[in-house]
């Protein structure tokens, strides 16, 4: 299905009506799925989309390397069964790759609404946002975007990437090393060549779609915004945009749970420590910071003008104002007849440095502290499990109770 549209008048064709906004609602893996009656134009059915894309990934390794013998003993390291990375993966973390799809959608489909709604876009920009939001469908919708994601995959994530710097330096059931090289198992040239790119192929395309949200964000960022200083959200009126973060939240998740499974099997099969990661944990943290916080830092320097310009404009008009309160009712400029008590001049002087003090304190990024700690927390809670490797649960909770207690 199509999303609704509206006829432009300047010239851009058929555009999306902005309250149908949505990264996700488009492209060719999305046709593919409305065709298998496995989405439709909401994203529903998200829980058969997990179950068909998750074991035709998952499954056929479990038969495979049964028949090999591998499933759970056999003579490598590490078989099937036991392999805490691949049950991850495609049990855990493919599945919440999915299931944020419907959470972007839902969250960020009024987002556009809001710009218009707040009359941030002036009148005579609304061409350039028109442009950017076809754009964004443009690239969303494109076929050659995601062929070349899939030439991507192959070409890197499996050739390079797996084999060269993930893939376990052990005897495992999907390849045993050889003077020539790792050796594929029948099971592991399913994963290396159907389970693996499936799973990289929906990561990437994440990041695709955060490419796009970026350069959206970037266009719209390039507008001369209406912003207003006094207002309340302290952010000239873009505060809804901080919101956003939490849409990606289940994203954050996925990559803390695909860290997680890594760090598993290195900690069960190669005698590594958890605090070896340190740097690798941090970087995942700095990572999806930068690919969701960052967008929104587009936006700072219009916001750092606008606060300069209300410091100034609000100043001079908060001179004015209490040099005539000081003459008027110090320096006995009042009428005689007018009474001080019940005067409004004086709500109207708090009023005025109510103003000041929301410009004063505007900030010139539209992220929340708590938005930051959300995503770090949402990545690191599958890590944390991995703390049991370290010491018993036992000794864990007593430490834990011992601080907060």
């Amino acid at each position: 299905m199509k999303s609704r549209t509206s006829e432009s008048s300047d010239g851009l064709g058929s555009l999306p009506v902005p309250q149908d906004f949505s990264l996700v609602l488009g492209g060719p893996l999305f046709q593919l799925l409305l065709r298998a009656h496995l989405s439709d134009d909401a994203l529903t059915l998200v829980r058969q989309r997990i179950i068909v894309i998750a074991l035709l990934a998952w499954l056929p390794l479990l038969v495979l390397s049964t028949l090999e013998g591998q499933v759970l003993g056999g003579s490598v390291a590490v078989p099937f069964l036991l392999d805490v990375e691949v049950h991850v993966r495609f049990l855990v973390a493919m599945p919440l790759l999915i299931a944020a799809e419907l959470v972007v959608h839902r969250r960020m489909r009024l987002l556009l609404q809001q710009f218009l709604e707040r009359h941030l876009i002036p009148e005579s920009a609304m061409t350039r946002f028109n442009a950017a939001i076809a754009a964004a469908f443009r690239l969303r919708n494109s076929v050659l975007a995601e062929a070349l994601l899939i030439a991507f995959v192959y070409a890197v994530g499996i050739l390079i990437v797996w084999r060269h710097y993930t893939a376990l330096d052990a005897a495992t059931w999907y390849a045993t090393p050889s003077v020539e090289g790792a050796k594929l198992s029948i099971a592991g040239m399913w994963y290396g060549y159907v389970s693996l790119p499936i799973f990289q192929f929906l990561l990437i395309r994440w990041y695709f779609r955060l490419f796009i949200w970026m350069r959206f964000l970037w266009q719209v960022s390039r507008i001369d915004l209406s912003l207003v200083p006094t207002h309340p959200d302290r952010l000239g009126g873009l505060g809804f945009l901080s919101g956003t973060v939490y849409a990606f939240a289940v994203l954050a998740v996925a990559h803390g749970a695909l860290l997680a499974g890594n760090l598993a099997n290195r900690i069960f099969y190669l005698g590594a420590a958890l605090p070896e990661f340190k740097i690798e944990i941090a970087v995942v943290v700095i990572f999806l910071l930068c690919v969701v916080i960052g967008p929104l830092l587009v936006f700072t320097p219009q916001l750092a003008q606008a606060k300069r310009t209300g410091l100034r404009e609000y100043g001079a008009l908060a001179e004015r104002y209490v040099r005539e309160f000081d003459a008027k009712w110090l320096r006995g400029g009042a009428p005689a007849d007018e009474p001080f008590v019940g005067s409004g001049d004086i709500q109207s002087l708090a009023d005025l440095g109510n103003s000041y003090e929301v410009v004063r304190t505007m900030r010139i990024a539209p992220v929340t502290k708590e938005a930051v700690l959300r995503l770090v927390v949402a990545t690191l809670a599958p890590i944390v499990p991995l703390a049991l490797t370290m010491m018993p649960l036992e000794e864990l909770l007593k430490k834990l109770f011992g601080i907060l207690f």
